[in-house]
């Protein structure tokens, strides 16, 4: 009996639900429709400052009683810190995967000469200590990355932090694959 009353229920209010679609609906039509003859009459012709740039220097959803503020930060070029740490992210994140291609560059460079086995030694000391510094960089970014979202206003504005043994793999297996690949055009 219970099941009954439920199904006729949902019933109901499936029913309210078409209604209100269908009149909301119905409303949008309307606006557009309303709009379409406006302006087929010309009523937006000319209006004032038709043509020109929107002036966008004021953000309608800052608080009124924040506004000066605001722009007082604004002309001054302060910005807020966890804005800051975001385009600092950034340009880490940046840096890091060109100094990445680019050792893959030198990578590739290396292995088509021919070179002795001190010579072999001291690049493998080398890649070492490249992997050892980007392991480095990856723990700095991935402290900036909490740092950003622990500043970070909401939520939905924050970063996923990274894994830094994920990433690490990336970039072995990027030098280890174009020292595969110089290795395999010598033979």
């Amino acid at each position: 009996m219970a099941e009954r009353s439920l199904e006729e229920e949902i019933k109901i209010k499936a029913q309210q639900n078409k209604k209100l679609a269908k009149y909301m609906s119905s409303t949008e039509q309307l606006v557009e429709e309303q709009i379409r003859k406006a302006r087929e009459r010309g009523d937006f012709d000319n209006l004032e400052g038709a043509g020109k740039p929107v002036d966008l220097s004021e953000n309608p959803y800052e608080p009124a009683d924040m506004r000066m503020a605001y722009r007082m930060l604004k002309n001054n070029d302060f910005t807020p810190y966890w804005i800051q740490l975001g385009k600092d992210i950034d340009a880490a994140t940046d840096r890091f995967w060109k100094e990445v291609e680019e050792f893959k560059r030198y990578t590739a460079n290396f292995f088509n000469e021919k070179h002795i086995a001190s010579t072999i030694n001291r690049y493998e000391k080398k890649k070492s200590l490249f992997f050892y510094d980007k392991r480095q960089e990856l723990e700095k970014l991935k402290k900036k990355i909490l740092d950003y979202n622990l500043q970070c206003p909401t939520f939905r504005l924050g970063r996923s932090n990274i894994e830094v043994d994920d990433e690490m793999y990336k970039v072995i297996t990027a030098i280890e694959k174009v020292i595969e690949e110089a290795n395999s055009q010598k033979t």
